[in-house]
């Protein structure tokens, strides 16, 4: 075993060469694919709910503005909870394996999400209502800790070497596909149950819908194979006693970069999609069917686009790609909110569509990123920790956006400077991740 000072190994362990099949390489794509639709669905269900439901049905004592503020804050507790949730799932995966580790996220994970919708709201049982989304909330947090890592490796260590950048990205496509199933839904309901009903029970609708979508990610993740990755590992004993620990001694720098360089790709959607549909109804004065049926449309388009950065990832390095998301959303930034305050719905559309298509560059890439820079040993350790920390820390990001609007008096640019903050520090780190290279199952080497 190779010990580092988590700047890069230089002393690589002998690769091993583990068997890659396609037909098993497909079948772990759709499984990790499915389960990150739901792991975002849920996601997404929880931000438009906070921002549109929660305040009147659980925070309905407090002003409209409080109210936003107190849903913004039970979104953030589920994120301040994922690196513990990491730290457990990620061990797991490394000693267990990805497969059965991934079985118990997505079971957790599924379940407290359509308790949600089984909630009783404020006027029913008082106080009691908003702890016990708090907790349904930390529950969610915890599972999710160990979702990500996994399915992002169920999907790489299956894959052939020259196509794991375009694996990587692919289970990222449950992201806009979380934001098509809520965006959809948004925009039905409403249209066919009315208004009045949305707030009395049509919100537990997308919660409820959880359970179904939980059996199918359940079928096809009990379908598919342990890595060979993983395999290899166990054959040859050169798993780790306590990985947490390992991926923490060996690591530690890589770990920093990695959550750097996570930032952009998770925040952006923290700040786009949960703190600009709040501040969009209520600052802006859009309704929130234009919001979801804008939000909707930036997500079709990146059905398409997400594929194709995968592809670009396999052609320069899923790093490079980061970087190249990083620098033009730094460019964007500011540009983009200003635009938006003249509150047309074309520029609402194209806010949607020109913020989400370089963000999901960085988003893209990540998966790829995180892979090539820790050792197969601890690799599900360590990126579970880096991406709930950068998770944990864009979690606030609708919160203290929120606080700096009211500090700036609403200022046009604010959420601009979150933006472009977040851009900065992806940049830099993906700068860093971009000189390590190695293949999957190799320790990373410095070139």
């Amino acid at each position: 075993m190779t010990i580092t000072s988590g700047k890069a190994p230089t002393t690589p362990e002998a690769p091993s060469t583990p068997h890659f099949d396609r037909s098993a390489a497909r079948k772990a794509v759709w499984a990790a694919l499915v389960g990150s639709s739901l792991e975002s669905f849920d996601f997404y269900v929880f931000a438009y709910f906070s921002a549109i439901f929660a305040p009147a049905l659980f925070f309905p004592e407090l002003d409209p503005a409080a109210g936003l503020l107190g849903s913004f804050a039970v979104i953030a507790v589920a994120f301040i909870v994922r690196p513990i949730g990491a730290v457990i799932f990620g061990n797991l995966g490394d000693r267990i394996g990805r497969k059965r580790t991934l079985l118990i996220t997505i079971t957790i994970m599924g379940v407290a999400t359509g308790l949600i919708g089984l909630l009783p709201d404020f006027s029913t049982i008082g106080v009691a209502a908003p702890l016990l989304l708090l907790l349904l909330r930390v529950v969610q947090g915890l599972s999710l800790g160990g979702e990500w890592g996994g399915g992002i490796l169920i999907a790489v260590e299956h894959a052939e070497p020259k196509r794991r950048g375009l694996y990587a990205a692919l289970p990222q496509l449950g992201s806009p596909v979380g934001t098509i199933l809520t965006g959809a839904l948004l925009l039905l309901l409403p249209s066919i149950i009315g208004a009045d009903e949305m707030l009395g029970w049509g919100w537990r609708i997308p919660f409820l819908l959880a359970f179904p979508l939980l059996a199918v990610s359940l079928y096809l993740r009990l379908a598919i194979d342990e890595t060979p990755v993983f395999t290899s590992l166990v054959a040859e004993k050169k798993r780790e006693r306590i990985p947490v620990l390992a991926a923490f001694r060996r690591y530690p720098v890589a770990i920093l970069v990695a959550v750097g360089a996570a930032m952009l790709g998770i925040g952006s959607y923290s700040l786009m999609n949960t703190y600009t549909i709040g501040y969009g109804i209520s600052v802006l004065g859009f309704s929130y069917p234009d919001l979801a049926l804008a939000t909707l449309i930036g997500s079709l388009l990146q059905l398409v686009t997400i594929p194709l950065f995968g592809v670009l990832a396999d052609r320069i390095g899923s790093a490079r790609v980061v970087v190249i998301g990083a620098i033009g959303t730094l460019i964007i930034a500011f540009p983009m909110y200003f635009l938006l305050q003249f509150a047309t719905f074309d520029v609402l559309v194209a806010t949607m569509i020109i913020g989400g298509i370089l963000p999901t560059l960085a988003w893209a890439g990540l998966g790829g990123l995180m892979a090539n820079i820790f050792g197969g040993p601890v690799r599900y350790s360590a990126l579970s920790i880096a991406y709930a920390v950068a998770a944990a820390l864009s979690g606030i990001i609708p919160f203290a956006t929120q606080g700096l609007s009211i500090a700036t008096e609403g200022a046009w640019w604010h959420p601009g400077v979150v933006l472009a903050a977040i851009s900065l520090i992806t940049l830099v780190c993906a700068v860093i991740a971009s000189r390590w290279t190695r293949a999957v199952d190799e320790d990373p080497i410095l070139t």
